[in-house]
């Protein structure tokens, strides 16, 4: 249709709107894409020439710049394919005012057809009048250092009333200058601000901790343009007005969270104001996301250990926060948290007695939050001293057995260790590895009670050897070989069990021997041991004769000693007088009364007087009768104990007087006879007596 029909419509209206104009071209930045949706028109409605006789309608202008020369083309594409978009390219190097005829320009009507339109490399027009069908025309051939204007309008009326934005790339082998794109003049690349999006197509988002919020834009300016001097950033409302650098945001304000925002970046040239590339601009958008924390209170429990009133928290396992990244302070007081105070240093070991801590939350953002963690013992392991009592050790009866897995310390559920020491209970060092059959004097060990959270109490079992107990009456005895005798144990025991097999208290008749009874007191058996000896024989030592005086010498027994040359009559004197020359018998018996010592003794025959002078008559004292002793010895002294003469087997046990063949002189003489009975003992005898020598030469 024709687009003059409305022409007058628009130029009531296009004081109405402030777009860019000639004088105010967008700078196009390289070769990146375009993305715009013009409404209304600049402040003059330029003399565009060409095929656009109808004026400006919603339009805008870009100034290109060439950097490498070769061939230029694009595509405009409008976001609905109803628009109607035309467009004009001016110079190479022309100024606004004087724009001159455009080299190429097309108002082609293609609604219906596909609005696209634009330079490509088949088309051969470089004009398309309005009503044309030809949406396209021929490339341009440029060369570096070149200027160009671009001038986009989007052709409404009220039979074609749509708007819309619109998409342009470029194409060919030219490139455009861009500030951008050259790294002697951005040298590091621009961080844009924020953070990704859940979803990376739409705007980065800049987290604030309070909502609402004044912001000041420019506190993002150093971060997003990371070092590269001589550019400068403008923020905006409006990606239009990011795109021409309209309506700059100045002084800090209250933001929106649903909003979206932009930042413009462009080249200022210190050396050339005019610098083409200076109006060239990147732009980029963000919004702001709430990001104030809020922290949850929570109970964090751990175990009293043993009672002991305070315990071993960890505050960092406290879920008073998600966030990992998020930095978490404790202290002890609220008050401390808000001064930034006392702040506890050992969170993850922290002992302490139930009460509160306070949490301050600081995220990735620098969002600060709060919370409390309110610090409980778990139930507390109830525990109780026990005693153990187990029976002696019958090879060791200072020791016992016993099963510390019986020990009644506790009701509650639970693991038990079993330790020697309350410190190695505490420590977890040297257990008891058979607490079952634990071997132990008296004294205590230490059971480690442990439940499901980890809790733990130590509880005292004192351990008493329960000793043997013994009959106070049953002793040793000793009586006679031939002799029996009662063993009595007494009473008081539950049960008794003799070595004879008797299980009554007392067992009689038995002889000498070695016996045992097993007694028995509550669960404890004591074996008692109980020896009945035979008495200790006495024995006859010696035997002393003095002419008929016999002397009975004693030893071993049990004194006092009887005596006795019948067997029958009994004496407590050893000395018997008169006794008969020959053969006689003697009886000893000590305290114990049994079966008498009895040995043979001989009584010599006394002599008193010898005249040795050949008449055979008393010529000699002979002992010879006594040879069939042992040991027999017959001495001669004289009256001052000297050792005169021995009267031996060679010498026939006799003695006539006479010493080496001479006689001695008249006079008394002592003599000893001794000798060994031939019995079991070899019981010594001593015969003594004097002699009256008559010599009488």
């Amino acid at each position: 249709m024709k687009k003059y029909l409305l022409f007058f419509l628009f130029l009531l209206s296009r004081n109405l709107f402030s777009q860019a104009d000639c004088s105010t071209a967008l700078s196009v930045c390289g070769n990146s894409d375009i993305t715009y949706s013009p409404s209304g028109i600049g402040a003059t409605n330029e003399n565009l020439g060409g095929c656009l006789i109808s004026g400006e309608h919603n339009s805008i202008w870009y100034k290109i710049t060439i950097a490498t020369g070769g061939t230029l083309t694009f595509n405009l594409v409008p976001s609905d394919p109803d628009a109607d978009y035309d467009w004009a390219v001016y110079g190479p190097n022309s100024t606004c005012g004087s724009l001159g005829t455009p080299i190429r320009c097309n108002a082609a009507t293609v609604i219906g057809v596909g609005a696209s339109t634009g330079l490509n490399m088949t088309s051969t027009i470089t004009n398309a009048a309005g009503g044309s069908l030809t949406p396209y025309c021929r490339y341009l051939d440029v060369l570096p250092g070149q200027t160009y204007y671009l001038y986009i309008d989007n052709w409404v009326d009220v039979f074609n009333p749509i708007t819309a934005p619109f998409s342009l790339t470029w194409g060919g082998t030219a490139t455009l200058a861009s500030p951008f794109t050259n790294p002697n003049i951005q040298t590091q690349p621009f961080s844009p601000p924020g953070l990704p999006a859940a979803n990376p197509a739409n705007p980065r988002e800049i987290i604030i901790c309070q909502n609402p919020a004044v912001f000041d834009f420019s506190t993002l300016s150093t971060g997003i343009l990371n070092g590269n001097s001589n550019f400068q950033i403008t923020y905006h409302t409006s990606q239009n007005d990011a795109l021409s650098g309209a309506s700059p945001i100045l002084t800090p304000q209250t933001v929106s969270m649903t909003a979206t925002y932009y930042y413009s970046i462009h080249y200022q040239d210190p050396a050339d104001p005019n610098n083409p590339i200076n109006s060239c601009r990147q732009v980029g958008s963000f919004k702001f996301k709430q990001g104030n924390i809020t922290g949850t209170d929570v109970t964090l429990y751990s175990c009293n250990n043993n009672n002991a009133g305070t315990a071993t928290f960890n505050l960092t396992a406290a879920a008073v926060f998600a966030d990992p990244t998020a930095v978490k302070q404790y202290y002890h007081t609220l008050s401390d948290l808000n001064a930034g105070i006392n702040q506890i240093n050992n969170p993850s070991v922290f002992v302490s007695a139930e009460g509160i801590i306070y949490v301050k939350i600081t995220s990735q953002y620098g969002c600060v939050g709060t919370a409390q963690i309110t610090l409980k013992f778990y139930p507390q392991v109830v525990v109780t001293e026990a005693t153990l009592r187990s029976c002696f050790i019958t090879t060791n009866v200072s020791t016992a057995s016993f099963n510390l897995t019986t020990a009644a310390v506790t009701a509650q559920t639970g693991t038990k260790s079993y330790y020697p020491s309350l410190a190695d209970a505490q420590n977890n060092t040297n257990p008891i590895s058979t607490p079952a059959n634990y071997i132990s004097s008296n004294g205590v060990v230490f059971i480690k009670v442990t439940d499901a959270n980890g809790c733990y109490a130590i509880a005292k079992v004192n351990l008493i050897v329960l000793p043997p107990v013994y009959s106070d009456v049953l002793k040793d005895k000793i009586i006679c070989m031939e002799d029996k005798t009662t063993l009595d144990a007494g009473p008081g025991f539950i049960s008794y069990e003799w070595s004879n097999g008797a299980t009554t208290q007392a067992i009689s008749n038995v002889g000498v021997g070695n016996y045992w009874v097993k007694l028995k007191t509550g669960d404890c058996v004591a074996l008692q041991m109980v020896n009945v000896y035979a008495s200790e024989q006495p024995v006859i030592s010696s035997v002393d004769i003095s002419n008929n005086t016999v002397t009975i010498n004693a030893d071993g027994g049990s004194a006092p000693y009887q005596y006795s040359t019948d067997g029958i009559n009994w004496q407590d004197s050893n000395v018997f007088a008169n006794m008969p020359r020959g053969d006689n018998h003697v009886y000893l018996k000590d305290a114990y009364d049994c079966e008498p010592i009895t040995i043979t003794i001989v009584v010599p025959n006394l002599v008193n007087v010898i005249t040795p002078n050949g008449d055979g008559v008393n010529d000699v004292i002979d002992y010879s009768a006594l040879g069939n002793k042992q040991n027999l010895v017959f001495n001669i002294f004289d009256r001052y104990g000297n050792k005169l003469f021995q009267a031996d087997k060679l010498r026939g046990y006799k003695w006539d007087g006479t010493i080496d063949g001479k006689k001695v002189p008249t006079g008394t003489y002592w003599y000893s006879v001794t000798w060994n009975e031939n019995d079991k003992k070899n019981t010594p005898i001593k015969y003594s007596g004097w002699v009256m020598v008559k010599n009488r030469d």
